[in-house]
């Protein structure tokens, strides 16, 4: 009864500042709510997430290499254990909070950016897990690679706490690459930027992918900048065909509802009345 009378009140669905804060506070406490619940998850699956994580380590060990893992202080075991179930649990509470992030957007966007936002979103989250797998991939490569310029007859030894932060950012940052060219492709679909405009600048494009895998992996590590930069380059050039596919249909569109409006103008224009002189002429 009381949304039927606000809604009376207020037709347009608009919502006050303070509506606005109240909406946000629930959305906020949902997400809380369900982090926290998968939080007990994901503390009974950090000990397998933390064993696929250091693999690359214990691949070392097996090959005859003197490696090892080791924890600073007395609390490194109970932080690193704590830290990955976090991790854990915002990755599996994502459906909920993004959801969430969704419902507390969703009312103020039109019908066109809704479609656009949930498409967006249908594509971002498998991209983002298949370039976190991408990241965990190389990671391996990456942990010998840094275990090479060290004698073989030296310990090579590893912080829990760095390692797990290491091993962390490199899959979010290259799940982030992933996902970049689905916002040009959600960008071109609003409006915001042609896909002639994403194809001219190819090669800044290039350059920019470049960089970041190298940012992303040792910079000795060519094989492994390699692994990570071409699967995001194609997808900037599958983006760029979406794009140019997407502008050319639009433009079309556009241009028969121009000769539509053209074609309605010239049928319903009145008849120009005659000049007084030329009537009199003719009487």
């Amino acid at each position: 009864m009381a949304t039927e009378a606000r809604k009376r009140r207020n037709p347009d669905g608009r919502m006050s500042l303070g509506e606005h804060l109240v909406e946000f506070r629930k959305r906020l406490m949902i997400s809380a709510a369900a982090i926290v619940v998968a939080l007990v998850a994901g503390w009974f699956l950090s000990p397998w997430v933390w064993d696929m994580l250091r693999q690359p380590v214990t691949d070392l060990v097996d090959s005859g290499r003197d490696a090892q893992i080791s924890y600073a202080d007395i609390s490194s075991g109970f932080d690193t254990k704590v830290q990955i179930a976090l991790f854990i649990a915002i990755l599996i509470a994502s459906p909920v909070w993004l959801y969430q992030v969704w419902a507390f957007l969703a009312p103020g966007l039109t019908r066109r950016e809704k479609l656009t936002g949930v498409g967006f979103l249908g594509a971002a989250v498998p991209l983002f897990l298949g370039g976190a797998y991408a990241g965990w991939l190389v990671l391996p490569n990456i942990v010998r690679l840094m275990a090479s310029f060290q004698p073989e007859e030296d310990t090579f030894n590893l912080n829990a706490r760095n390692y797990l932060d290491f091993a962390v950012k490199l899959l979010l940052a290259v799940g982030v690459g992933f996902v970049m060219p689905v916002l040009l492709v959600m960008l071109n679909f609003i409006g915001v930027l042609r896909g002639a405009a994403i194809i001219r600048s190819w090669r800044i494009a290039i350059l920019v992918i470049i960089l970041f895998a190298a940012i992303a992996t040792p910079a000795a590590d060519l094989m492994s900048m390699f692994l990570l930069a071409a699967p995001i380059v194609l997808l900037f050039f599958i983006a760029a065909g979406i794009a140019l596919l997407h502008d050319r249909r639009v433009d079309k569109r556009r241009a028969a509802e121009l000769a539509d409006y053209d074609l309605e103008d010239a049928t319903e224009a009145p008849a120009k009345p005659e000049e007084p002189g030329r009537a009199k002429g003719r009487s």
